[in-house]
């Protein structure tokens, strides 16, 4: 699978993405500081969220009141303030370019796909809430675009369904709980294996909602080649995602430690190391 410059396949590093989704809070400065945190960190891409909020949000909730850091203001009124449009992106997009770091983006509306497309990114993210979502799916398959598929909230059937509508693009798909933050016991990791067995010719990677490191450490060492965590400044901000977000140092701490966990599997041949023949010449009595 070929994400831009990068090259990804089953024996290479994993790809890691910071999403940064709509934790910039609608400012652009915040976006920035944030995608200098995962350059910084080692990340090789961030993710954004892109909508039309006047098609996704449904009519039911767009006249619900809500309180914001902009006052008491309806639902669909707060969706457009935490909303970047083309002045921001292309902010985001000369950003990005002067750090050499990827972005890209999950488009909740044929809209977004369309405003995303005009844009030199290496790959569309499919939402798990729009993982079933026919329209959505063929709107990006069309662009051609690499497709890394999330699966919250999704029955193995519904998976399999969107990966034979996305036959033809190169896919990459991702185990996912849809819970903020996920506990544990409901992680089931071993579903990567899953996929791997059930899709041999595809990337399988992993995006975790979990408040901690180890378990994503896990699905590392489970042979997840796309890592996504999302990331924020400080878990406290105003914000739905916040709270199951990795602040700056956790994040190199979580790329650091992918990277020691990769160069640790080796290639599953026992066998005597460089490092171990003085030792076993040394303390073993017969050689």
């Amino acid at each position: 699978m070929n994400l831009g410059n990068i090259k990804l396949t089953n024996n290479s590093p994993s790809y890691i993405i910071a999403e940064i989704g709509i934790n910039h809070n609608g400012d652009i400065n915040i976006a920035k500081e944030l995608i200098k945190v995962a350059k910084e960190a080692g990340c090789d891409a961030v993710k954004f969220q892109k909508r039309n909020p006047d098609v996704c949000v449904p009519e039911k909730q767009k006249n619900v009141m809500r309180e914001t850091p902009w006052g008491y203001i309806t639902y669909l009124d707060y969706k457009y303030k935490v909303e970047f449009e083309k002045e921001e992106y292309d902010t985001i997009n000369d950003y990005c370019k002067s750090l050499n770091i990827h972005w890209f983006a999950s488009p909740w509306d044929v809209d977004s796909v369309q405003f995303l497309s005009q844009y030199d990114i290496p790959a569309l993210k499919v939402p798990s809430a729009s993982l079933n979502d026919i329209e959505l799916l063929k709107s990006m398959k069309e662009t051609n675009i690499p497709i890394i598929l999330s699966t919250g909230m999704s029955t193995q059937e519904e998976v399999d369904a969107a990966i034979d509508l996305l036959d033809g693009n190169e896919i990459a798909v991702l185990h996912c709980v849809s819970t903020y933050p996920t506990p544990p016991e409901e992680l089931n990791l071993n579903v990567i294996k899953t996929f791997q067995n059930q899709y041999p010719n595809l990337i399988i990677g992993y995006s975790g909602h979990e408040t901690g490191l180890s378990t994503t450490y896990a699905a590392v060492a489970l042979g997840a080649k796309i890592i996504e965590r999302h990331i924020t400044l400080d878990r406290s901000m105003w914000g739905t995602d916040h709270s199951a977000s990795v602040e700056p140092q956790g994040l190199k701490s979580l790329v650091s430690n992918i990277r020691d966990i990769e160069s640790s599997m080796g290639n599953g041949i026992k066998e005597v190391t460089k490092g171990e023949i003085p030792i076993r010449e040394k303390l073993r009595r017969v050689q």
